[in-house]
C-alpha cells in the first residue's frame, strides 16, 4: 500500500513561490508516474502537472504556462512541484497522486492519493 504525504504549502503573496513536496511510502515510486492536481473551493479536481518515471516526460495543464515546475526524486521517494508568480486564483488544496499505468491527466486514472496541502495566494 502507498501513502503519500503533501507539504509545504501555506499562504503567500500574489506573485510569491512555493515549493510542494509528496514523500511516498510503502512502495518505490520509480516505476510509476506522479502529478499533481488542485480543487479550490466548491470546484472539482483538476490537473496541475505530472511527470513520468524519469523526468524526461512531464506534462502540464494549460493554466500553468510556464510557471510551475513538476520534477522527482526517485532515491527520496519524493516528487515536486516549485510554483512560482503564483495568482490569488492559484488558491486550492494541491494533492498528490500515484498512477500505476501510463502519465494520465485524468483524476480517475490515479491509484494513490495524499490527504492534500493547502496553498493561499493573496492579492
Amino acid at each position: 500500500q502507498v501513502q503519500l504525504v503533501e507539504s509545504g504549502g501555506g499562504l503567500v503573496q500574489d506573485g510569491g513561490s512555493l515549493r510542494l513536496s509528496c514523500e511516498a511510502s510503502g512502495h518505490t515510486i520509480s516505476s510509476y508516474a506522479m502529478a499533481w492536481f488542485r480543487q479550490a473551493p466548491g470546484k472539482e479536481r483538476v490537473f496541475v502537472a505530472a511527470i513520468g518515471r524519469n523526468e524526461g516526460l512531464t506534462y502540464y495543464g494549460d493554466f500553468v504556462k510556464g510557471r510551475f515546475t513538476i520534477s522527482r526524486d526517485n532515491a527520496k521517494s519524493s516528487v515536486y512541484l516549485q510554483m512560482n508568480s503564483l495568482k490569488p486564483e492559484d488558491t486550492a488544496i494541491y494533492y498528490c497522486g500515484l498512477a500505476r499505468l501510463g502519465i494520465p491527466a485524468r483524476e480517475d486514472q490515479y491509484d494513490y492519493w495524499g490527504q492534500g496541502t493547502q496553498v493561499t495566494v493573496s492579492s
